[in-house]
């Protein structure tokens, strides 16, 4: 079992635990605003499952109905996770809407704070382990799950600080309206998340520092040919995916140009693992004087 998908079960374990942390205050206070911390952990359980699936789906090696690998799935499971977040949003706004018309003095507010701290203690450990993690492994699902836990340790804490002060001042119409900023941030935290994953679905080019890093990979390791134009990058999950033409005299041989294309390849596999490399190799006369200046 590969380091991914161990933290990705982590996550079904961790979400678990701070819901019924969550679920015990909300249950100890009956605080509304409680209540939306505990429902959004609901959707943390619900999407770690989904970011699990995504995970060991991703993982199949390529096969004859998917050439390019199963990469995409991840992509697929952290846009379900921001539809179940906004989803999560709007019934904790319901929720608010009728607290706020019918607002109610806290039972217990102090225990029920305490062991909702407690909670959100674990959610910012764990959001730390799925973020740095999800970065290094090149992980959108696990980066997406992190990204929701730490908009849930945001929340939670403006809760616990917020239905505090409720409790000190005695007004209860507070809790509701707490409810409904939570749901107004998670909202957002919902758009984000999904934005980011319909770029990977589109086929969207890797970032300007990553493009610098393989033109200069490139310039450096294709001594031999005269030009690389029409480079084209694209991210898929784990995978890298770059193409382009490299121009070589007309008296090189097939094996001289190999040699080229190998010494490229093996310089982009050694910064980009998981990278899948095209080169389309052409004669002097299809030179376009742009592109990636070969040194």
């Amino acid at each position: 079992m590969n380091r991914t998908l161990k933290i990705a079960i982590g996550s079904i374990v961790v979400g678990l635990v701070v819901l019924g942390l969550k679920a015990i205050a909300w249950w100890m206070t009956g605080s509304i605003a409680l209540l939306s911390d505990a429902l959004e952990s609901i959707v943390n359980v619900v999407t770690a499952v989904a970011a699990l699936v995504a995970i060991q789906v991703a993982a199949r090696p390529a096969d004859a109905n998917h050439p390019y690998g199963h990469h995409k799935a991840e992509f697929f499971s952290a846009v379900l996770e921001g539809v179940m977040i906004i989803i999560a949003a709007l019934l904790i706004m319901n929720e608010a809407v009728k607290g706020f018309m019918a607002p109610r003095m806290l039972d217990a507010p102090l225990e029920g704070l305490l062991v909702n701290g407690a909670a959100s203690v674990i959610n910012a450990v764990w959001c730390y382990v799925l973020i740095s993690q999800g970065r290094r492994h090149r992980s959108p699902a696990l980066v997406a799950d992190g990204r929701h836990l730490l908009s849930d340790v945001v929340s939670s804490v403006g809760v616990t600080f917020g239905v505090g002060i409720a409790i000190l001042t005695g007004w209860a119409k507070l809790d509701p309206i707490l409810a409904g900023l939570v749901a107004i941030n998670i909202l957002w935290s919902g758009w984000k998340v999904i934005k980011e994953s319909v770029s990977g679905l589109l086929d969207e080019a890797v970032s300007d520092e990553m493009l610098k890093v393989i033109r200069d990979l490139i310039s450096a390791n294709a001594t031999g040919a005269i030009e690389v134009h029409d480079l084209r990058t694209r991210h898929a999950g784990k995978a890298t995916f770059i193409d382009f033409h490299m121009v070589v005299a007309g008296h090189t041989t097939v094996d001289q140009a190999h040699e080229i294309c190998d010494r490229i390849e093996t310089a982009l596999k050694g910064k980009f693992p998981d990278g899948m490399i095209t080169i389309h190799v052409e004669p002097e006369n299809k030179a376009k004087h742009q592109g990636v200046l070969v040194l």
